[in-house]
């Protein structure tokens, strides 16, 4: 029998992985570079092991998948209905670069649902999170939590912010903001890292986010627990379904959030 995944639980984990994160910031740290040519360093690890061992801690009898953990093989994870998937430092360039657009992301996938996300920005102490029927938050500090409520969609705007990578911007989005312009809309461009992307639209700060590039599911699901709970969509941008997860390929399709 699995028990109640609590939500405060999840919370403190990730603050416990960002202060590892921000001890591993001030310091004169070193990046390694992985197989696949992203960036690593002693905060991605630090953080990764916080959260493994509190999870499975807390709930052993719940799978997790990590980013900075080997992955299982799809014929053992098919067969899970509920996981834990983790992205320890989402937005590592933005790490090294030292701007603040990073944060840890850990999300509760049911039947390729994020049913929970929390994504905290170490940098400012910003803490996002949400669960299934219980609606999105965001705080700051000990300040008091505000629910996010989303906002109108875009198409129906005159005037739309498009959020969007600050380290990833493609030619496909251009296209997709070219698009706008030509159907009379005034775009507004905003530029943020790592998840934070989707919880600006999550919070009515941005209107859409088109993630017409890589990125993988990890690097997703929390904030996509958030914006669901917010009220918006996240859209595989080829199909319009629902973006879903634990793929036999963790690789996401090109995205929209709106």
């Amino acid at each position: 029998m699995i028990k109640t995944v609590k939500i405060d639980d999840v919370k403190d984990i990730a603050k416990r992985a960002g202060d590892e994160v921000l001890a591993v910031y001030g310091t004169e740290f070193t990046v390694a570079t992985k197989e696949d040519t992203s960036p690593l360093t002693e905060a991605d690890r630090r953080s990764n092991d916080v959260i493994i061992e509190a999870l499975n801690r807390l709930y052993p009898e719940i799978p997790l998948i990590s980013e900075e953990t080997k992955t299982v093989d799809y014929a053992v994870r098919k067969n899970w209905d509920l996981f834990w998937l983790v992205d320890p430092l989402d937005g590592t360039k933005e790490f090294v670069k030292r701007n603040g657009e990073f944060t840890v992301n850990i999300a509760l996938v049911k039947s390729g649902v994020p049913i929970l996300g929390v994504v905290y920005q170490p940098v400012g102490d910003h803490l996002y999170w949400a669960q299934e029927g219980l609606g999105a938050w965001r705080s700051t500090g000990d300040g008091e939590a505000t629910k996010l409520e989303g906002g109108t969609h875009y198409s129906v705007k005159e005037s739309v912010v498009v959020v969007a990578s600050r380290s990833h911007l493609t030619t496909e989005v251009q296209v997709f903001v070219d698009g706008l312009k030509s159907e009379g809309k005034d775009v507004v461009f905003l530029s943020a890292g790592s998840s934070l992307k989707l919880c600006l639209v999550a919070e009515g700060e941005a209107d859409v986010y088109p993630r017409l590039g890589p990125t993988m599911e990890w690097d997703t699901a929390a904030a996509h627990a958030v914006a669901l709970e917010s009220g918006r969509r996240v859209i595989n941008h080829e199909t319009g379904n629902d973006l879903i997860y634990n793929k036999e390929s963790l690789l996401n399709p090109y995205f929209i959030v709106e």
